[in-house]
């Protein structure tokens, strides 16, 4: 017989069913035995004196043991799974499990070295199902508009970004080093003649942080698009992909996610508001009596990013902000810059916390190289210089931290409860 998922049982049918058995409550004459599969639960009945055979198999099972079943469903309003009930015919033990050496009170770095039993537990699950949603929409968004998805390489032969927060390995006879992101590949391709890419990869980041947001891998996704005028079309184009993502979100799992996280989902009001990194600083000192050093004005440090947050929406009744015109200082040298030198680039804020640096990319190969070499970047950037040597259109593009997005719109205590597998400084297991 053919496995129906729990979701599709139908009332009256014979029908088959598999997966984890999620609680037991043994009683003298009856057993109430929660299954659960990756579309929901199901109480299963048993009557012990009509199914003493199979009855005799529960009260000897752990939770986290998987059975097969075969029996009916049938209707009953007084269980509160949806009002319906499995009565078994015949049980199959398809694996015996242990005690579990956690539960839902377990510390998150203990939960962490048992990440395949602590996904079982809750809505684990779900926050995958809506990172799946989150990353198929912008797909759909970006294939819409003739976006073509690349794979770019991991293993690379010089550091992406300029700064040491790289990871070095051994690769045969020589140095590589593992990809900080897509970035010169990404700009290749508008070299190539692609205009429009994007890639949903692994990031690495040799970045000793131990905060709450902060990991070593994590997911990107990159957008880069050719023909554009200012990183205003950047914006623009980030402002629309995360609207569509959000509106689909909240289109499948909006109720879901106000139920199980308590979170709202809300769909932003284009445009986002767009403020400069100087006025920021004003309005926070203004607003909030939050002061810092000139010598911290040319970005925004992590106490005012969080407080972008409480100004988005006193100010315009928002989640999002862009945060442009920072100090080329601490800029990539690959992002244009204006006739007063100010990078054309900009921050995402996102509920207090940056999810995207985006920019218009310097094209003009004589420019680009003069910036690589005032950042100290020479021999490093030549294969990258190379490109633009060639012809190249002007363009720009952004990534985003899929997994910090995930961590923020469920209001989720730590990315690391947003990542399949987290690393981190002190993480390289399971």
């Amino acid at each position: 017989m053919q496995r129906t998922y729990i979701d599709e049982l139908k009332i009256g049918e014979k029908q088959k069913i598999q997966g984890f058995v999620d609680a037991k409550r043994d009683q003298k004459t009856i057993q109430f035995i929660i299954i659960r599969d990756t579309t929901g639960k199901i109480q299963v009945t048993i009557f012990k004196p009509d199914l003493p055979e199979i009855a005799d198999v529960f009260t000897n099972l752990n939770v986290n043991s998987v059975v097969t079943l075969e029996g009916k469903v049938v209707e009953n309003a007084s269980v509160k799974l949806g009002g319906k009930e499995f009565i078994p015919e015949s049980v199959k033990v398809e694996s015996y499990a242990e005690v579990s050496p956690i539960d839902e009170h377990t510390a998150i770095d203990m939960r962490l070295d048992y990440r395949w039993l602590d996904l079982r537990e809750g809505n684990k699950d779900l926050i995958f199902k809506i990172q799946t949603c989150c990353a198929k929409a912008m797909r759909e968004f970006l294939l819409e508009r003739k976006f073509v998805e690349i794979h770019t390489p991991k293993i690379i032969a010089a550091a992406s970004e300029s700064g040491s927060e790289v990871f070095e390995l051994k690769y045969f006879d020589r140095r590589a080093y593992l990809a900080q992101s897509p970035q010169f590949y990404k700009q290749m391709a508008m070299c190539a003649g692609l205009e429009r890419i994007f890639e949903c990869a692994p990031v690495f980041r040799a970045e000793e942080s131990y905060t709450s947001r902060h990991a070593t891998e994590f997911t990107g996704f990159d957008i880069e698009f050719s023909y554009i005028d200012s990183y205003e079309d950047v914006m623009k184009m980030e402002e629309e992909l995360l609207t569509y993502m959000l509106t689909k979100v909240k289109e499948e799992y909006g109720e879901v996610i106000k139920e199980k996280f308590g979170k709202e989902v809300i769909v932003p009001t284009l445009p986002f508001p767009r403020m400069k990194l100087e006025d920021v600083y004003k309005e926070l000192e203004e607003r909030y009596d939050f002061i810092v050093d000139d010598c911290e004005k040319g970005d925004l440090t992590t106490e005012a990013e969080k407080l972008v947050y409480q100004l988005a929406q006193d100010k315009y009744n928002h989640e999002f902000m862009f945060i442009t015109d920072y100090n080329a200082k601490k800029r990539a040298f690959y992002h244009m810059r204006n006739e007063q030198g100010v990078p054309q680039g900009y921050d995402l804020i996102y509920r207090g916390v940056e999810i995207t640096t985006g920019a218009q990319r310097e094209h003009r190969y004589e420019i680009l190289k003069a910036q690589a070499e005032e950042k100290g970047l020479k021999k490093d950037v030549e294969f990258y210089l190379e490109f633009f040597k060639y012809g190249c259109p002007p363009h720009g593009g952004f990534g985003i931290g899929l997994d910090r997005i995930t961590m923020l719109l469920l209001d989720l205590p730590s990315i690391k409860e947003a990542m399949f597998i987290f690393r981190g400084p002190n993480r390289l297991m399971p």
